[in-house]
C-alpha cells in the first residue's frame, strides 16, 4: 500500500527556474496576420520581444507596437508578464510604463492591493489566467482590445475620455505613437 500511496503523489517542484521549463513554440512560426513573438535572445528563453498591429478598421490600423514578454518560472501556472514597449496611448494601457490592463493577464485590482499589504490571496479566489492560453491567444486578445478597450475598467482614463471621440483620441494617439524601426 506504501509503494501505491506514494505514486500518487504529485512530484517534487523544482524550485530553481529552469531553461527546459515548458516555455511557448507556438508564434516563433505563428501565420497569425499581425501579431509575432519570439525569444530575445537564444541564451534566455524566458524573455521574449513580439509586434501586435493594429487591426484593419480600428483607430490603430496601420499602427505597429512593440510588446516584451517576460515568463515567470512557473510558466505555464502563472500569466507572463506583458508591455508595451512602444507607447501606447489606449484606456487599457499605462502611457509611461507600457502596463496592461487585460483580464486574463491581470490579479484583480483588490489582490494586487492585499499583495502589496503582504497579505495572502484566499485560495477560493483565482485570477482569470489559464495555463491553456497561447502566446497566440494572449496576442490575439491584446490585437482586439486594441479596438474594442474596457472603458469601464481604464488604466488610462484621459484615453478612456477620449474614446467616443474619434478624431481626438486619433489626435492624441498619434502624438505618443513612435513607429518602430527596422532592426535588419
Amino acid at each position: 500500500m506504501e509503494q501505491l500511496t506514494s505514486s500518487l503523489a504529485p512530484p517534487r517542484a523544482n524550485p530553481k527556474p529552469s531553461v527546459t521549463a515548458p516555455l511557448p513554440t507556438d508564434l516563433q512560426m505563428s501565420s497569425s496576420p499581425g501579431i509575432s513573438a519570439f525569444p530575445k535572445s537564444d541564451g534566455n528563453l524566458f524573455e521574449w520581444v513580439g509586434t501586435i498591429e493594429g487591426a484593419a478598421e480600428t483607430i490603430y490600423a496601420g499602427l505597429s507596437f512593440r510588446i516584451s514578454i517576460s515568463f515567470p518560472a512557473n510558466y505555464p501556472y502563472v500569466a507572463p508578464t506583458i508591455k508595451f514597449e512602444t507607447p501606447c496611448f489606449h484606456p487599457n494601457v499605462d502611457i509611461t510604463s507600457g502596463a496592461i490592463c487585460l483580464d486574463i493577464l491581470q490579479v484583480p485590482a483588490f489582490f494586487r492591493f492585499l499583495f502589496r499589504r503582504r497579505l495572502t490571496q484566499p485560495p477560493a479566489i483565482k485570477d482569470k489566467w489559464s495555463a491553456v492560453y497561447s502566446v497566440q491567444t494572449i496576442l490575439l486578445s491584446l490585437q482586439s482590445l486594441l479596438g474594442e478597450p474596457n472603458n469601464a475598467s481604464p488604466l488610462n482614463t484621459d484615453a478612456a475620455a477620449l474614446w467616443d471621440t474619434p478624431d481626438a483620441f486619433k489626435t492624441q494617439l498619434m502624438k505618443h505613437y513612435r513607429p518602430l524601426k527596422d532592426t535588419a
